[in-house]
């Protein structure tokens, strides 16, 4: 009787105990059922949709720039290297290939160190646990027994769902490594300048170091920390047998010289800001993000013109700068006034402009000459290159598009071209004699002012072609007093391109209302393309990350000049260029594609600057100082100051690009015929003659009277 009531008594035991663990499993069954809830489905698991880099491209493949708020690139798990690959498990998971989401081992541990710490002092999150948390937001943050619960219950999920080797790929393209990036790829550019499959053992280390804790780990901000964490990570690839001694010695051995402190601008700097721009106009029109959706923008730079811009203008820019320097060191009060010698040491300053240490950021609008390059293909308004300031001083205002500068002289097409639309032929003579304005002073009342060729000269009578050549101001100011009102002119330069106000006043022939440098040079473009104005253009098209097109962007075109115009235009240009004020493009600086340019100055000699194209390219140049009041120096003229950089850059585009000496072509409706080289008549019998360009029906009608008397 007693052995059968004491095995009674344990059969209850027993039931009692399997009905508590019944209990207690139903209960945590319902909890975790509970918490489960509220987790990613599976379907999002399968549909993971990470924010990407957006990358602006060249027309020639370059990545000119990435715009991000958190820099990610995707790499697929074959072209992440074996030793990223096993650095991570040896220093974060060594089971990782051996659990199904949780670790047991790791489990026990962790809960041993924190019982007896009376804290939690160590975690057990596993790999699956790591990326269950970087692709949840509903996943928190904070360290609890919650947040480990969800953890392991979505580990659960993805283990059941992916292969071991989808889910180290997801994790390594989602791990954030500190400064902004996100993803093996992203960090192996911003440290190291380059692609993830070309890390050394060293390289892989120290990245894997970061991941405890980034901000901590910091190869930039804490190197020495870095050093040591990316040591223990070597350390224990070596003790899993991941790398041989001999591999663990020479990486360990490795410095941090080859960390990239800053991130590169990238290419083209400011035009790829301009892009931004752009697209922060268009993201709401094609629903896009331009910072999340992972977008290829493939734009018009050309990568190989924007380096030889570049070029030419820091050249030029340094040599400028060189007689700006001189003049300021020689005009003791004018220097003094612009360099607040009451604030700054005067030497400290002198020494920055003739060594080129950065000059001090409050100085840099007076004391340093800036410039700005613009070059388009003329047929299609695309953008090829563009430096909106001077390469070696790099700041967020971009002179090419946002600078409202006077134009001097390269108005005066705009004043011509007026007159050659209205049925005036090239041998129009005008008087080369003083003449009075009316203009209005910074205090806004009128004042006389009585303006002067840039050499002093006066003269007789003088055809358009030789004032256009010469660069006479007499004539261009006669021109809109005596041919074509103010008024038509403004018409004229608007219908081209120019946004800006342009005052209807007769000053209007000097290029006295500021402009754009990029209006400037789309609107020569219009002669070179046959009257036909193509709107500057950056974007070829847009491609989501799938490569499916967004948008494609066609030039916006528009006849704004009739053909015949744009022809005489282009030849008295070239007559500039060849014979006039740019003439040592060709003779100096050895540019000799047929061409058609204008150099322009402002009084004082604040603005420099010179616009020309050939066929293919129409390109301007500008330089002077931010502040208007800052001279470039007595003589430094368009020619003198700006011509340099315009021909070196485009003899050198012209070579790199491979483009023929392509004259440009005559209309039907344009005639050559030959004049009396006096009397710009028809010639007789003893005349000097000439031949000269006319549209048909403007040509001269009557013979020459000087010869006949003669």
């Amino acid at each position: 009787m007693k052995d059968e009531s004491t095995l009674e008594y344990w059969f209850k035991i027993v039931l009692r105990s399997l009905g508590i663990v019944l209990f207690c499993t139903l209960v945590l069954s319902g909890y975790f059922f509970y918490l489960s809830r509220d987790l990613p489905s599976l379907e999002q698991l399968e549909n993971y949709d990470p924010d990407l880099v957006t990358s602006i491209y060249s027309r020639d493949g370059k990545i000119l720039h990435e715009l991000f708020l958190e820099k990610r690139v995707f790499v697929k798990f074959n072209q992440i290297p074996i030793h990223m690959r096993n650095a991570v498990i040896a220093s974060e998971d060594r089971r990782f290939r051996e659990h199904w989401g949780l670790s047991i081992r790791s489990v026990a541990r962790a809960m041993f160190v924190n019982i007896l710490s009376l804290s939690y002092r160590q975690g057990f999150s596993t790999l699956t646990q790591q990326l269950a948390r970087n692709l949840y937001k509903s996943i928190g943050f904070e360290d609890s027994i919650i947040r480990k619960i969800k953890e392991v219950i979505t580990a659960i999920l993805i283990e059941r769902t992916y292969t071991k080797d989808e889910i180290l790929e997801m994790y390594l393209n989602t791990v954030h490594f500190g400064h902004g990036t996100f993803g093996v790829q992203a960090a192996s550019k911003r440290f190291y300048g380059k692609r993830v499959d070309e890390l050394t053992i060293d390289e892989v280390a120290l990245l894997v170091g970061l991941l405890p804790s980034p901000a901590i780990y910091s190869p930039i901000r804490h190197p020495d920390r870095a050093m040591r964490r990316r040591n223990t990570v070597l350390r224990l690839m070596r003790e899993q047998h991941y790398i041989a001694l001999a591999d663990y010695a020479e990486a360990r051995a490795q410095t941090l010289d080859k960390i990239i402190d800053e991130p590169p601008a990238g290419l083209a700097p400011y035009f790829t800001e301009y892009i931004r721009r752009f697209l922060e106009t268009e993201d709401d029109r094609l629903g896009i993000n331009i910072y999340r959706d992972g977008l290829k923008i493939y734009t018009t730079l050309d990568s190989r013109l924007q380096t030889i811009a570049e070029e030419a203008v820091l050249k030029t820019v340094q040599r400028n700068q060189e007689v700006l320097n001189a003049r300021l060191f020689e005009n003791d009060e004018e220097f003094s006034r612009l360099a607040y010698f009451g604030i700054y040491p005067e030497d400290t300053v002198r020494m920055m402009m003739e060594d080129s240490i950065p000059l001090f950021i409050e100085l840099r609008d007076k004391l340093l000459v800036q410039a700005a390059l613009i070059a388009l293909d003329p047929q299609t308004g695309h953008i090829l290159a563009m430096v909106g300031g001077r390469p070696d001083y790099h700041d967020q205002f971009n002179r090419a598009v946002q600078a409202r500068r006077q134009p001097g002289s390269v108005f005066k097409p705009f004043v011509y071209a007026t007159a050659i639309d209205n049925g005036y032929p090239v041998t129009k003579q005008l008087l080369n004699q003083p003449v009075v304005l009316n203009v209005q002073n910074a205090a806004g009342e009128w004042e006389k002012w009585m303006p002067k060729n840039y050499d002093g000269s006066t003269g007789g009578l003088t055809t358009l072609r030789e004032g256009l050549r010469r660069s006479l101001n007499l004539i261009s100011v006669r021109l809109v007093q005596e041919l074509v009102p103010a008024e038509e002119v403004k018409k004229t330069a608007q219908r081209m391109g120019i946004t800006t106000n342009i005052r209807a006043v007769d000053a209007i022939s000097l290029g006295t209302s500021e402009v754009y440098p990029i209006d400037i040079v789309s609107a020569y473009g219009i002669f070179a393309n046959k009257g036909v104005y193509s709107k500057p253009l950056g974007i070829i098209r847009i491609e989501d990350r799938y490569g499916n097109i967004i948008e494609e962007y066609e030039p916006d075109q528009e006849e704004v000049l009739r053909e015949e115009t744009a022809y005489i235009m282009t030849n008295l240009l070239q007559t500039v260029l060849d014979q006039g004020t740019g003439g040592s493009a060709r003779w100096k600086y050895h540019f000799y594609h047929p061409a058609a340019g204008k150099t322009g100055t402002t009084q004082g000699f604040s603005d420099a600057w010179f616009v020309g194209f050939s066929r293919d390219i129409v390109a301007g140049v500008w330089f002077g100082v931010d502040d208007y009041g800052v001279s470039l120096g007595k003589k430094q003229s368009g020619s003198v100051a700006a011509l340099p950089a315009w021909a070196n850059f485009m003899r050198a585009a012209h070579e790199v690009l491979g483009l023929a000496r392509n004259d440009f072509k005559i209309p039907e409706g344009v005639i050559n015929s030959e004049i009396c080289s006096v009397s710009k008549k028809r010639p007789i019998t003893g005349c000097p003659v000439e031949s000269e360009v006319f549209i048909k029906g403007t040509e001269p009608t009557r013979h020459c009277k000087i010869h006949r008397r003669l």
